[in-house]
């Protein structure tokens, strides 16, 4: 079925979102662009004047027989307009890199907030790997488009007009045959560019699938080698890679028959002016008023070519159009405005608060039915509560009652299945999961993550009361202490208390804690414990436990096997 909807796919007319969406990018960079239009078509215009002083000086030297001191004046201008052509090419490919750099930083400085704007659920629920690959090769692959294909196409508009011109003023023969075979070169072009747009696409796909893939299986080395799937996974990789290769030789084979394609027509229209001009000058042919100048014939011959040059840079470049289509095609299901939002009937929440509401909500759950993930069965049913601001509340029961659910809920990780949970007003929320996720670098560096502009002594302050300094200041460096991705080199309870002091630094309203005292020997717990209290004074905590030391800290427990508030009526 998959392979079936890729090749209908593939076969279909460009999606009218990745047209778009390259549309915008010429706009990103336009002025960059035009700069590298106007030098690259400079370019090929200055190659008329330096043709026809080649042939001027040829007529002189070898026909009129003048000496080469007397046309230095010729070699000069000659010099004059290479040099010319040469800045007019540097000016272009420095534009046309200008414009690609802006096109990357525009897209990566939007694609960021786009993939944060789609929400934990949504996020939780993708392929890391293929995500990077989005930020990465996707964008990487609009690059040919840029800096190649958007210049030369504008090129190929006017430069070949202007030689064709030029060349009809001085032999209306050799114009003829060049205005003749110029249609057939585009359109076997376009004939192949098809079948370059779906393979580019299919390509496009396996590339993603693949750096997915890998990116996932580096995470993994670990799990991956104890359980001993080492070779399997290294065989998977290598079938996956294997499949890459092929995908992007049936490109290649498309670019190459599209530039051999060109070149047969460049090379019969070449050959044709050749015999022409040949045949004219020994004398067997004569389809002229008058004798064929040397001069005249040697502009010809040397523009003959160029008139082609723009195309076969076309060539060049038409099936990185095919791959920037096909990447335009993936960014645009992140970059589309109009993509239906997950909704998780949390109202009244954002990610900063006003300053005016920097003060406890009352939240309220109405009727809420909530399940772990769309396939599971629901977990709370009909849940409806009341919580006053600033109180504190535990969550208790047994593995899968719903906890770590509502927490997430919550926190706006899940949706509200049916009704809804309201705050009063928008407040700031912190919440540290059961498994929190710590970035490799220093513990300094994790714990910023939450208030990068925090100073020193917030930092250390946040650091002791979540009770980090307890294992930090055993080791030489401290908070500059490195830690491994997902919080290698630390216990479980020490990355938790690393999660609860960045939840200190963040100054939430409403504090959402998953367990933060688990695998903690009684006298930490107990230290963790009066600080996380201390904290909250004046903060809605919610916490969920297992420890019968905390539920005795807290006044008011929810049982969510029962569903029922423990002495208070719900």
């Amino acid at each position: 079925m998959t392979s079936q909807a890729d090749s209908t796919a593939d076969r279909a007319s460009p999606d009218p979102t990745a047209l778009q969406l390259l549309q915008k990018v010429t706009l990103i960079a336009r002025s960059s662009l035009w700069q590298a239009r106007a030098a690259l078509t400079l370019a090929g215009i200055l190659l008329i004047p330096q043709a026809w002083l080649i042939g001027t000086a040829m007529q002189r030297v070898l026909v009129a027989d003048q000496p080469v001191l007397s046309i230095r004046h010729l070699l000069i201008a000659l010099l004059a307009v290479g040099l010319l052509r040469v800045l007019a090419a540097a000016v272009a490919r420095f534009s046309a890199d200008k414009a690609v750099e802006r096109v990357r930083h525009h897209l990566r400085a939007n694609l960021l907030p786009r993939l944060l704007e789609r929400g934990p659920r949504w996020l939780r629920r993708q392929s890391s790997g293929q995500l990077a690959e989005a930020v990465t090769g996707h964008v990487d692959a609009l690059e040919g488009y840029v800096g190649g294909y958007l210049p030369v196409r504008f090129e190929v508009m006017v430069v070949p007009l202007i030689i064709l011109a030029a060349v009809f003023w001085m032999d209306r023969i050799v114009g003829l045959i060049l205005l003749l075979t110029l249609p057939l070169a585009p359109i076997f072009m376009m004939l192949v560019g098809w079948g370059a747009e779906a393979a580019s696409r299919r390509q496009l796909r396996v590339m993603a699938r693949l750096g997915g893939h890998f990116a996932d299986r580096l995470r993994a080395l670990g799990l991956i080698r104890i359980y001993g799937r080492g070779e399997a996974e290294l065989e998977g990789i290598d079938q996956a890679a294997e499949g890459l290769r092929q995908s992007s030789l049936k490109v290649l084979r498309i670019a190459f028959l599209s530039s051999a394609v060109l070149e047969f027509f460049a090379s019969i229209s070449v050959a044709m002016i050749a015999l022409y001009l040949g045949l004219s000058y020994l004398g067997m042919i004569d389809w002229r008023a008058t004798p064929l100048p040397l001069s005249v014939g040697m502009f010809c011959l040397l523009l003959a070519p160029e008139f082609y040059a723009p195309l076969r840079r076309l060539a060049t470049h038409y099936h990185d159009r095919a791959t920037a289509l096909a990447a335009a095609a993936e960014l645009g299901q992140v970059l589309d405005d109009e993509a239906p939002a997950l909704s998780t009937h949390v109202e009244g929440t954002t990610d900063e608060a006003s300053p005016a509401d920097m003060r406890p909500p009352t939240i309220t759950f109405e009727a809420i039915t909530l399940r772990p993930s769309p396939f599971a069965e629901p977990v709370l049913q009909g849940l409806s509560l009341q919580l006053q601001p600033g109180e504190h509340i535990a969550l208790i029961g047994a593995s899968g009652s719903g906890k770590t659910t509502l927490l997430e809920a919550l926190a706006g990780w899940l949706p509200v299945e049916e009704g809804r949970i309201h705050f009063s007003h928008p407040p700031r929320i912190g919440y540290a999961p059961q498994r929190p996720h710590l970035f490799q670098g220093s513990l300094e560096d994790n714990l910023r993550l939450a208030a990068p502009e925090a100073s020193d002594a917030e930092l250390l302050a946040a650091a002791q009361a979540a009770q980090v300094m307890r294992f930090a200041a055993r080791w030489p460096e401290g908070l500059q202490t490195q830690v491994g991705e997902r919080g290698f080199g630390l216990s479980g309870g020490e990355a938790r208390r690393v999660a609860l002091a960045r939840l200190f630094l963040r100054q939430p309203d409403v504090l959402l804690l998953d367990e933060p005292t688990a695998f903690l020997d009684p006298a930490t717990e107990q230290a963790v414990l009066n600080a996380l209290l201390e904290f909250a004074q004046g903060r809605t905590l919610i916490l969920a436990t297992h420890s019968r030391a905390v539920q005795q800290r807290f006044a008011r427990a929810l049982d969510m096997a029962s569903v029922r508030i423990a002495g208070v009526r719900a």
